[in-house]
C-alpha cells in the first residue's frame, strides 16, 4: 500500500509537472497587464481613450526601438548602459547639423555617431576585453558630457524636422511603425537566422560556442553596433518629437530598457530571452507610467516605480536562476 500511495504522489507530480510546463513564459505577464489595465481604467476616466494608448504605444516605442538589440546583447551575455547618453548626443547632433546643413545630413551624421560609437563599445569589449558594464557605464558619463559640450548645456531648437516623430502615416505614430517593423525583424532573426542561433549559444555557453566554430568576438562586437545606431535612432525620433535636442532626453531610458528586457523574461546571465516577452515588458513599463501621469502621482514617485520594477525582475530573475539549478 505504502509503495501504491508513492507512485501514486509521483504520478501526480509529474502530471502537475507537465501541466507547469504547458503554461506559457509569458502567461503572467499578460495576467499582470490585463490587471494593471483593469486597475487604472477604474482610477482614470482618460486612461481607456484611443488617443491615450496612441501617446502610450508612441512613447513606448522609442524606447523599444534600443530594446530589440538589447535584447540580443543581454541574451549574449552583455549589456549596454550607454543607451540614454547616446540618444542625448544624437539628439544633440541632430539639432546642430539639421539647422546648419539640413536634415539629409542631420540624419546622416546620426547614423555615422551610431555605427562610430558602437565600433568604439565593439572594440573595448571584444578586442581589449574590459567587461561590458564597465565599458558602458563609462561611456554613460561620457556621452553625457558630450551632450552638454555640443549645446554649452542648453537645449538646442529644430525646425522642419517634426514628421519623424510626430508623423501619423494611416493614423499611426510613425514612432509605433518602426518600432514594429524592428521588432519583427528582429524576432525572426533571433528564431531563425544562424546570427540569431549564436547569440543564444554565446549567452548560454560561450565557451562551447567557441568550439563550435561560433566567432563570438565578432558577433558581440556587431551586436554593440546595432545597439549603438538603434540609440542614435531612438535620439532623433524623440528630437523630433520635442522639435529640440536635449542633453536630457535620454536620461533613465537605460533603466527603462534593461527593465523591460529582464521583466519580459531574458536572463542578466545570458542565454535565454526573446523579443515578444521584451514587447510585454516594454508595454507593463509604458502603461505604468501613463497611468502614474494620469493620476497625477509626482515624477519622483514614478521614478521610485521604475526603480522598484527592475529590483523585483532581477529577483524574480534570480529566483527562477536558482529553482532551476535545483531541479537540475
Amino acid at each position: 500500500m505504502a509503495n501504491l500511495r508513492g507512485n501514486k504522489v509521483a504520478q501526480d507530480s509529474e502530471e502537475g509537472a507537465k501541466r507547469a510546463r504547458k503554461i506559457p513564459d509569458s502567461a503572467p505577464l499578460i495576467a499582470v497587464l490585463i490587471l494593471m489595465i483593469a486597475y487604472f481604467s477604474v482610477a482614470s476616466e482618460y486612461f481607456l481613450q484611443v488617443e491615450n494608448f496612441k501617446n502610450i504605444f508612441a512613447n513606448a516605442a522609442v524606447t523599444g526601438i534600443v530594446c530589440i538589440p538589447s535584447t540580443f546583447l543581454i541574451i549574449a551575455g552583455q549589456i549596454d548602459l550607454s543607451v540614454g547618453s547616446a540618444a542625448a548626443v544624437s539628439g544633440m547632433l541632430l539639432a546642430q547639423v539639421v539647422n546648419a546643413h539640413g536634415i539629409v545630413a542631420g540624419l546622416l551624421a546620426v547614423l555615422l555617431f551610431g555605427l562610430a560609437f558602437g565600433c568604439f563599445n565593439g572594440v573595448i569589449v571584444t578586442l581589449i576585453g574590459v567587461n561590458s558594464l564597465i565599458t558602458t557605464l563609462g561611456g554613460l558619463g561620457f556621452l553625457y558630457g558630450v551632450a552638454l559640450l555640443i549645446g554649452n548645456g542648453q537645449t538646442v531648437g529644430m525646425n522642419n524636422f517634426e514628421w519623424l516623430g510626430t508623423a501619423q502615416p494611416l493614423n499611426i505614430p510613425l514612432p509605433i511603425i518602426i518600432f514594429a517593423g524592428l521588432a519583427v525583424l528582429g524576432a525572426i532573426t533571433l528564431r531563425y537566422t544562424k546570427f540569431g542561433r549564436s547569440i543564444y549559444a554565446i549567452g548560454s555557453n560561450p565557451n562551447a560556442a567557441r568550439v563550435v566554430g561560433i566567432r563570438s568576438n565578432r558577433i558581440i562586437f556587431q551586436t554593440f553596433v546595432l545597439s549603438a545606431v538603434a540609440s542614435a535612432l531612438a535620439g532623433a525620433v524623440l528630437t523630433s518629437q520635442l522639435s529640440a535636442g536635449s542633453p536630457n532626453s535620454g536620461l533613465g531610458l537605460e533603466l527603462q530598457v534593461v527593465t523591460a528586457i529582464v521583466l519580459g523574461g531574458a536572463s542578466l546571465a545570458g542565454g535565454r530571452g526573446s523579443i515578444f516577452g521584451t514587447v510585454l515588458g516594454l508595454l507593463i513599463v509604458g502603461i505604468l507610467n501613463n497611468g502614474l501621469i494620469l493620476m497625477d502621482v509626482p515624477t519622483f514617485w514614478q521614478r521610485i516605480a521604475q526603480g522598484l520594477m527592475l529590483i523585483v525582475a532581477v529577483s524574480f530573475d534570480s529566483i527562477r536562476a536558482k529553482l532551476n539549478n535545483t531541479r537540475a
